[in-house]
């Protein structure tokens, strides 16, 4: 098969970030896959935000293949497979919804019902899982402040015009815009996809360190008076 369509359920964190472990892994393995489109099977919302009730430590302190935390391990992973990642918005992306989505290749949104957001700073956090790493690479500098400081909700149209989203569509456009392209990547050779995703991954990526200096810093904030 040289496309594949996952459906991203928006509850049950861990179980979500053990399936895209094992999917990461099928990925890789086979040689026929080019590209992979993730949607949700909720049309209220592609992907929560993360559990911060604590108990979410097990899964996110667990380690992945990398070494690192399942999650980032994931999220890295996600972004350096050879296999195409394409995101399509549905409903609403916060927090790490919204850092899965950037972790993808390319995202596509409905124009009447998708929502993106960064809440964290508004509830005492800031974002863990790369969102401050690598929404600045796509919207610049302000625009990456004004959407993490100002923790608010953007519409598909406005992501798009941050650069947040690759595009807005309407809604009954979206399947068969992200279909038609889909099919169009699978229908090229694994080789090439491969070497120029890697050669734009050089220079348009932020180093592992940064990505776990992130992580880092989410976890000290919960430990902050005020969050608190």
């Amino acid at each position: 098969m040289s496309a594949a369509r996952g459906r991203v359920h928006a509850h049950h964190r861990p179980a979500v970030f053990e399936g895209l472990q094992g999917l990461l892994a099928r990925m890789d393995a086979s040689a026929d896959l080019r590209v992979v489109v993730f949607e949700s099977a909720n049309p209220d919302f592609y992907l929560a935000h993360s559990d911060m009730s604590g108990k979410a430590r097990d899964y996110t302190n667990s380690g992945g293949p990398s070494g690192v935390s399942i999650l980032t391990d994931t999220l890295v992973r996600l972004t350096k497979s050879p296999v195409v990642s394409i995101a399509k918005i549905r409903g609403r992306a916060r927090g790490l919804g919204s850092e899965f989505a950037l972790a993808c290749d390319m995202r596509f949104a409905s124009r009447e019902n998708a929502i993106l957001g960064q809440p964290e700073v508004g509830v005492g956090v800031i974002p863990g899982a790369g969102g401050t790493e690598r929404l600045p690479w796509l919207s610049g500098r302000g625009r990456a402040l004004e959407i993490i400081l100002g923790a608010d909700d953007f519409d598909a149209d406005t992501a798009e015009r941050y650069g947040w989203v690759n595009r807005s569509l309407p809604d009954s456009e979206l399947d068969g815009f992200v279909d038609r392209l889909a099919r169009r990547l699978a229908s090229f050779d694994r080789r090439p996809i491969e070497a120029a995703k890697n050669l734009v991954n050089q220079v348009s990526l932020p180093s592992m360190d940064r990505i776990l200096d992130g992580r880092n810093a989410f976890y000290a904030s919960l430990a902050w008076r005020e969050t608190q």
